[in-house]
């Protein structure tokens, strides 16, 4: 055995060793143990292959389902994303090939000839010109490379790409929740300005008949003049809001048009009755709903992905072996080409190492620290916002809850007042400008009301988003206090 065969072998045992730093997915110097705003939560670990379900059918809907579908069959970010993560699936299946020998197969022929017969010529030294018949050649030649990964290169390399494909995955479930998310709420807002328009046609239509009974007292000599003018210009200004509302509806019907990937001109929504449905937050909702967002789970893998980084750059200081091997054979014609004993064939190794480069393999590697550093940062900045994210959301459902039942009190109080209050006018006992305020305040009353019902419904749209997705497909159930997830 050579020299040179004994020092490949030697080198054999490290194939497939990496220089990465072994990997675990950061953690945090301190997490809560629960949700300040519902208590009974545990911490939670990543689990984002957990099915995020059809969330937005907890809303019972079925114009929102059927759209919520086409969104996510057609909107074009999710397009994007999806096809970003092939091209990380098929970056990956480049980097595995490098496990494997590379075998070329090359070919050629070639004819020479010359003069009047279309031989070939040869002068000798005392200037005779002798020819001879054409002359045919064939070759055909095979080779292999490979370089085996004893420092572990091409393995960390695979990592890295493994880690962000993962990430890629991540980023299609990311883009999938939040285009679901914005067409649903878009949608309610749609269907709440649908509900806004008919609650001030119905309000202009008692103006009217407000006007119409001013109009009379005043031909009558009852009143002054005033009142008419009062009423004609309260009725003008809720027909001008009217108006707003109509744009607003069309713009929101713009957006979900986007979002399902049509053209805004040729996508039209009927308005329909809405009755708001808010879905109840159960009170043990359990943390471990929460390791299902893919924000979370993408942040983790980029840091995967850089910690791999750092296991390429320093297999650097180590020398790279390149084994190959190639076989020619060559004849005058094809028949005798396979038949031909005229057969070359080599076989070789090489060795490349970097002895001096100035602190440059040094340099690249403490880049790829910096950039670890800095994605396991980002990563727990993700958790901490995503921590804040339910925090924000389970407030707002609680808080909204209780908002509407008083703007409901509110909003009953306010019609029977403004409806006592015209009877009061039509009777003469208050001036007309009593009953513009009443039916002012009655008019704001049922909009805040309404628009409680959107706020909650958005709300509970934000908390889905914030877990990752639905609570109740009834595949999670509150863990005892004290008990960790698995």
């Amino acid at each position: 055995m050579t020299g040179r065969h004994a020092l490949l072998l030697s080198f054999l045992p490290l194939a497939g060793c990496s220089m990465a730093p072994d990997y675990a997915p950061p953690q945090f110097a301190t997490l809560p143990a629960e949700f300040k705003a519902q208590p009974g939560w545990v911490p939670a670990t990543p689990a984002d292959h957990v099915d995020r379900g059809k969330w937005w059918q907890v809303f019972r809907d079925p114009t929102l389902d059927a759209l919520a579908e086409r969104a996510l069959a057609a909107n074009q970010t999710i397009a994007q994303a999806e096809a970003n993560w092939r091209q990380a699936r098929y970056i990956t299946r480049e980097q595995r090939a490098g496990l494997f020998p590379s075998v070329d197969l090359g070919g050629g022929a070639q004819r020479t000839g010359g003069g009047a017969a279309g031989g070939s010529a040869t002068s000798t030294g005392s200037g005779q010109v002798i020819s001879t018949s054409g002359n045919s050649s064939y070759q055909i030649g095979i080779g292999a490379s490979w370089e085996p990964d004893l420092f572990g290169r091409i393995r960390d390399t695979i990592s890295n790409t493994e880690a962000t494909e993962e990430a890629r995955r991540a980023d299609l479930a990311s883009a999938q929740l939040s285009v679901a998310g914005e067409l649903a709420t878009a949608y309610f807002s749609l269907r709440g300005a649908d509900a806004e328009i008919a609650l001030i046609e119905q309000t202009i239509e008692g103006y009217e008949r407000a006007l119409t009974i001013a109009r009379n007292r005043y031909e009558a000599g009852i009143v002054a003049r005033t009142d008419v003018l009062q009423a004609e210009t309260q009725l003008a200004t809720t027909q001008s809001d009217l108006e707003g509302g109509r744009r607003e509806r069309r713009s929101f019907e713009n957006a979900i048009a986007v979002l399902v990937g049509e053209p805004a001109s040729s996508f039209t929504l009927a308005a329909a009755e809405w009755t708001p449905i808010v879905p109840d937050v159960p009170t043990g909702v359990p943390s471990q709903i929460l390791q299902r967002r893919p924000d979370i789970a993408s942040a983790e893998r980029e840091v995967a992905a850089a910690n791999a980084t750092i296991g390429v750059e320093r297999s650097a200081f180590f020398p790279t072996i390149a084994l190959s091997a190639d076989g020619t054979t060559q004849a005058g014609n094809l028949g005798g080409l396979l038949a031909s004993s005229a057969n070359l064939w080599s076989l070789g190794a090489s060795l490349a190492q970097t002895l001096f480069d100035a602190g440059a393999r040094s340099a690249r590697v403490n880049q790829a620290r910096a950039v670890y550093d800095a994605t396991v940062a980002v990563y727990r900045q993700t958790a901490l916002q995503a921590f804040q994210d339910v925090e924000d959301q389970l407030t707002a459902a609680e808080i909204l809850a209780r908002q509407e039942a008083l703007l409901r009190a509110a909003s009953t109080a306010a019609d029977r007042t403004a409806e006592a209050s015209l009877n009061q006018y039509r009777e003469g006992l208050i001036v007309f400008t009593d009953v513009v305020t009443v039916q002012a305040t009655a008019l704001n009353a049922r909009r805040s009301l309404l628009q409680a019902g959107i706020d909650r419904q958005t709300a509970a749209v934000a908390l889905i988003q914030a877990l990752g997705g639905a609570w109740d497909d009834g595949s999670y159930a509150l863990l005892p206090e004290g008990e960790a997830a698995e």
